[in-house]
């Protein structure tokens, strides 16, 4: 869930004319750093070399 304040901040780092493209755009970059924020705050991340084991099955 985002918060109305980083909202209204997002809101405000947009031009005064914007798409409903650029706003959505906007949203989302919001609700995924807050996620990530979240999920940092409960240890819920994984290590360096777990993202690159993870990577190197994908990239296969």
């Amino acid at each position: 869930m985002i918060s109305k304040k980083n909202v209204i901040q997002g809101l405000e780092k947009l031009p005064d004319h914007f798409s409903i493209d650029d706003l959505l755009d906007q949203l989302l970059l919001i609700e995924k750093v807050e996620l990530g924020l979240q999920q940092s705050k409960n240890n819920e991340t994984v290590s360096t070399e777990e993202a690159k084991k993870k990577l190197d099955k994908w990239l296969k």
